[in-house]
């Protein structure tokens, strides 16, 4: 049996142009927020973009099962063992399914001890309250369409996520303009519309993008036989899933850390922090797309065991990332001022911005060897070095540089950026160390017994 086949119809291209897509309409979603709620009031920006921040984190919560879902439902699918990759759906979306719930109760109950714990200035508290009770209830929504959307791209159907995220963002901009502005007498519930908006598309996507999961996977689900599949799948779904997030946890709860020190520099600092990274999104975009796009053919490489070619992949890979990423700063860099003034009209927060996206320059070429080689070597089965390390750069290096430059120096966000850059360099040199040393050869998740009839 040719293991290749699936392979051979994929390319980085078709792949990574529909999670492209994708990713930039889940980020439209959440400039469409802020930009809607600019118009209403700057406070409510700044308040729900520390909501944000606590919602990210349950986010990487739920990413664990995705992540390992994404890597095994990829290498069993290129190792042509549909019915391993089936189990391996049911067994994450069961999982996440519960999971998302115990997760969605507890940011409900205690919401505001969550945002007393950032430090939140009094006027933003009741905003940002009211936004993380409601979005945070229905966050489990969010867990299985992150898990059902892993499966189906890792069977290379990545124009299915693009088309669901297309129709919940327009039922988002939709809900926010209703909400917001109250046309035609509607009441304007600001902030709380915003967060019934962004739950109601959710809704609304998931029940979507189940349907495409029954449509897409041919050898069928069997939900009802849950507690009867292989504890190997939930055992490597742990084994893969854990460590990623424990990378990805380490990484944005120091990023709350730094939005701790932030929100001492004064509620303006907070916004422009929320208007730069709304920009700066758009540039990591083509990075995020590529990386994804690369996991997905490493993955079925590995499985199918074309090790040089998901090598060569990994790498060629790389080099488009850092092109398209520092191209792309360089331009947002030219034309500064006028996407800030889209948000603000506050001259301070432009110039500050200002200053930050041209420090993007440096930091989103670091970042593209972060996004594309972790995601490669979590492909391959190699989870742990990514988090050693994540976890050592990120406490280690980038939190005491953002204080001691931000508040210590007062270098305020400039500061922040300067350690952005240093923690991202870093870890993305020993990443390209690690997948020159090939040391994640051996670290496949699927059994030499599966695929067999290449290796012999």
């Amino acid at each position: 049996m040719d293991t290749s086949i699936h392979t051979k119809k994929l390319t980085l291209f078709a792949l990574t142009w529909p999670i492209f897509i994708e990713l930039l309409l889940h980020m439209l979603m959440g400039n469409a927020d802020t930009l809607m709620l600019s118009m209403y009031s700057d406070n409510s920006v700044a308040a729900v973009g520390v909501s944000n921040q606590i919602l990210s984190l349950i986010i990487v919560m739920f990413g664990f099962v995705a992540t390992g879902t994404a890597v095994l439902v990829a290498q069993h699918f290129g190792a042509n063992n549909e019915k391993s990759a089936a189990e391996v759906a049911v067994v994450s979306i069961f999982t996440n399914f519960v999971f998302g719930l115990i997760l969605s109760l507890i940011v409900f109950v205690w919401s505001k001890d969550l945002l007393l714990l950032m430090d939140l200035p009094t006027e933003l508290l009741d905003e940002a309250d009211s936004y993380l009770k409601i979005v945070g209830l229905f966050s489990f929504l969010q867990a299985l369409i992150m898990t059902i959307g892993a499966v189906i791209r890792s069977y290379g159907f990545t124009r299915d996520t693009m088309y669901v995220t297309i129709g919940m963002n327009i039922l988002n901009v939709i809900g926010n303009y209703i909400f917001i502005f109250g046309p035609f007498g509607l009441p304007v519930l600001g902030v709380e519309g915003v967060a019934i908006s962004t739950s109601f598309s959710r809704l609304i996507g998931l029940l979507v993008i189940s349907y495409l999961l029954i449509r897409r996977v041919k050898h069928g689900l069997h939900f009802k036989k849950i507690f009867r599949l292989p504890r190997i799948h939930l055992q490597n779904l742990l084994k893969i899933g854990i460590p990623s997030a424990g990378e990805q946890l380490s990484y944005n709860s120091s990023q709350m850390i730094i939005t701790y020190f932030i929100t001492i520099m004064g509620t303006q600092a907070l916004t422009t922090k929320v208007y730069a990274q709304n920009l700066m999104m758009f540039i990591f975009l083509f990075s995020i797309a590529i990386s994804q796009g690369t996991q997905i053919l490493v993955g079925q490489m590995i499985g199918a065991r074309q090790i040089n070619h998901a090598y060569k992949r990994a790498l060629k890979s790389l080099k488009l990332a850092i092109f398209i990423s520092a191209a792309m700063a360089i331009v947002f860099s030219f034309f500064k001022e006028p996407l800030l003034s889209i948000f603000t009209d506050n001259q301070a927060i432009i110039k500050t911005g200002g200053v930050l996206i041209l420090l993007t320059i440096i930091l989103e070429p670091g970042r593209a060897f972060n996004l594309v080689l972790i995601n490669a070597l979590r492909a391959a089965g190699d989870v742990k070095l990514p988090v050693y390390m994540g976890i050592l750069s990120m406490w280690g290096i980038c939190v005491p540089i953002a204080y001691v430059l931000g508040i210590h120096f007062e270098l305020g966000l400039v500061g922040v950026w300067i350690s952005f850059i240093v923690d991202e360099w870093i870890r993305g040199i020993v990443m390209l160390w690690r997948w020159r040393s090939r040391a994640w050869e051996k670290k496949s998740f699927v059994s030499p017994v599966e695929n067999a009839d290449i290796t012999a």
